[in-house]
């Protein structure tokens, strides 16, 4: 099993907003992926700012491709994102799962 994470940026007054769209577009893409196990959106308010992560778990690197296209490591990104992100990374990261408890999806 592979976990993917992604982490974005935007303004407080943004992150209820973004938060909806994240839902929305990349957890529902998530969701609707054959091998995708888990999609979390974690979010962390820090002064005028909120840091918003993607972790998921998928069966796969194809499953990962299935998503992302051919270059798994790179970014997905949707129309809006622009609208709210204040920072834009073109990667994300990936590692494999040694173990894990108390996640019923595994």
């Amino acid at each position: 099993m592979i976990a993917r994470i992604w982490r974005g940026t935007v303004r407080l007054e943004n992150a209820e907003a973004y938060a909806a769209y994240i839902d929305g577009t990349g957890i529902a893409e998530y969701r609707r992926t054959p091998g995708n196990r888990l999609a979390l959106m974690l979010r962390r308010d820090h002064g005028d700012r909120t840091e918003f992560i993607t972790f998921t778990l998928w069966d796969s690197w194809e499953s990962i491709r299935a998503f992302a296209g051919p270059d798994p490591e790179k970014a997905v990104y949707y129309p809006k994102d622009d609208a709210y992100l204040l920072d834009r990374a073109e990667t994300v990261e990936h590692y494999e799962v040694t173990s894990a408890s108390g996640l019923p999806v595994l």
